[in-house]
């Protein structure tokens, strides 16, 4: 028995304890939520992240500042690019995000962002944390919510996903403890199940939802699944024109492709790493997850993003031009929604379902065979902008 390997992987643990302590303390200190509507101007930051990162961002940052026009131009709202969050500029400097980065990106009110390359054994760079769980941690964006809408199959689900926390919060934290023996951490606060928690109640509650549904594994991973849990149970005795019942993470998987069931489910709570795989499962209702964005939403910051990766592979082989730029736009309406201008995000929404689930007239295929990112985005903008959009998508809801 390796009993100073032991001894380490015990020292190890303890001073990641007591950071997650001192955590603990930090979020108990109460905050307000941002203000859009005092804030004057709005910033914007587009990040676009590397790989296919920089092409769809150009489409969304277009649409972006053809839909919020009026506000560019009277200074309620403006936009900036923020460069170095690169893979090259991350490795070059061993950092998840360089230091000069993240005092960028802070100097935003809310963020677009393209996707990031996270580094894994084998590939030629070092083992630096994921930007997103960094930047995730950093802004203390603790809720990554993701709408998935199919209407012509029922599907209307809206997923909160605890972003801090769970298996990802010490993902790089992991020990060692011997050659045979490797330890990874999973974290559950008592303050971080209840503000995801409250968040998805609370929206429940605004919007006439019904029925929320919490997913973990408690029945095997006892202590923190358990603490998510029944933290969840305790908070829905205080909505009681809402029904709260849970699921186990492996039957959910399941029953989200069962057609008989999956209509019933409308607002999911879920861990970290759960919500990461469920939420991928259920864009592919939606037309993969190349068609799905998300918001990552902090009371002073919120980042939205893409859900897929970088697709290095793209950009190697010289077909960058033909990514996908829906997921990237989806998280745009969002950040529009989020911003005050609810009508004009649910426009684009309409002009993304015309395009991708209905219409179809140009298809993404990631090569020559289909669309550019740029032709598309233009197909986006020209049905935005069309006087007759929403007869046009009323008459696919029938």
């Amino acid at each position: 028995m390796d009993k100073a390997g032991i001894e380490r992987a015990k020292e190890h643990f303890g001073r990641l304890m007591e950071s997650q302590l001192e955590r603990i303390e930090r979020m108990k200190v109460s905050q307000d939520w941002t203000d859009y509507t005092s804030l004057k101007p709005i910033r914007i930051g587009i990040l676009g992240g590397d790989g296919i990162g920089p092409f769809i961002a150009a489409e969304a940052q277009r649409i972006v500042e053809v839909l919020l026009a009026d506000e560019i131009q009277s200074g309620k709202v403006e936009i900036g690019v923020i460069e170095g969050l690169t893979i090259e500029n991350r490795a070059a400097q061993s950092m998840a995000i360089p230091d000069d980065v993240l005092e960028e990106i802070k100097t935003y009110h809310v963020t677009l962002k393209g996707p990031t390359t996270t580094p894994r054994k084998g590939d030629p760079w070092p083992n630096i944390e994921s930007a997103n769980v960094a930047l995730r941690k950093e802004l203390d964006l603790f809720a990554n919510v993701r709408p998935v809408k199919v209407p012509k199959d029922g599907i209307d689900w809206m997923f909160f996903r605890e972003n801090t926390e769970g298996a990802y919060a010490l993902g790089s934290d992991g020990w060692d403890v011997s050659e045979d023996l490797a330890v990874d951490f999973k974290v559950i606060t008592s303050p971080g199940a209840e503000r995801i928690c409250r968040l998805a109640f609370e929206y429940a509650k605004k919007n006439g939802i019904d029925r929320v549904t919490i997913v973990t594994k408690a029945n095997v991973v006892k202590t923190t699944d358990g603490k998510f849990l029944k933290i969840g149970n305790e908070m829905a005795k205080e909505y009681p024109g809402i029904e709260c019942d849970d699921w186990y993470i492996d039957i959910m998987t399941a029953k989200l492709v069962d057609p008989k069931r999956r209509t019933q489910f409308k607002v999911f709570i879920l861990p970290n790493l759960y919500g990461d795989i469920l939420t991928d499962e259920a864009a592919e209702f939606q037309g993969g997850v190349g068609t799905a964005g998300s918001a990552n939403i902090g009371m002073q910051y919120s980042m939205f993003e893409a859900i897929h990766g970088s697709a290095p592979r793209m950009v190697k082989e010289g077909r960058a031009q033909y990514a996908d730029p829906c997921s990237m736009i989806r998280a745009a309406a969002l950040m529009i929604a989020h911003i005050g201008f609810a009508e004009r995000a649910r426009k684009l929404e309409m002009a993304l379902d015309i395009c991708g689930l209905f219409e179809k007239k140009l298809v993404m295929t990631g090569r020559d065979t289909g669309a550019t990112s740029r032709e598309y985005g233009k197909y986006l903008l020209e049905t935005v902008n069309d006087p007759k959009l929403e007869e046009r998508w009323n008459g696919y809801q029938g």
